[in-house]
């Protein structure tokens, strides 16, 4: 599976960081990281491909490179609006806009809280079009006893919406 990952300079980056760590083997992510995302920038994934945000020409901004699904972990609400209005000025969003236009599985972990209007606006509009909004949430039932525990969960349900197989918690019984 080619799993398209953007990390943009919302807070929650170490988030986006987690999930790549998490990924099973035999995904292979195509990372971009946005310039206020880059202060943190260490894998330890042998088969990561890693892109500068600015550059747009990109194997993943083509359709035909058949990315399989793409997550936006965290989504600054600037990313968010620049989707929902068909901005694809930078990789991550032109990523997107593919994913948009290919009809794949698209995920954003929208980051930031009160949710204005407008942000919410943004959030049904995509989510009108089949994109799922998921922002990091955390699920009490799921026995959560440190941060590490939520975070797993977190990942998890972000990876459960991408029919990603995983045991990082503990399911509902």
């Amino acid at each position: 599976m080619k799993l398209a990952v953007a990390i943009s300079g919302a807070s929650g980056v170490e988030l986006g960081f987690k999930f790549i760590e998490y990924l099973p083997k035999y995904i292979k992510p195509f990372v971009v990281i946005s310039e206020s995302a880059k202060v943190v920038q260490k894998f330890e994934r042998e088969n990561i491909t890693l892109f500068d945000n600015s550059t747009i020409e990109a194997s993943i901004s083509s359709g035909s490179f058949g990315v399989d699904a793409t997550a936006i972990i965290p989504c600054s609400m600037n990313t968010l609006a620049k989707i929902a209005c068909g901005i694809s000025d930078n990789l991550t969003t032109r990523v997107a806009a593919v994913a948009l236009k290919e009809q794949k599985k698209l995920l954003l972990a929208p980051r930031e809280m009160p949710l204005s209007a407008i942000a919410l606006d943004n959030m049904q509009k995509l989510a009108s079009l089949g994109v799922v909004i998921s922002p990091p949430i955390v699920g009490y039932y799921a026995n959560i006893k440190t941060l590490e525990d939520m975070e797993r969960f977190i990942i998890g349900k972000w990876y459960d919406s991408l029919r990603i197989e995983h045991n990082l918690f503990k399911r509902w019984s």
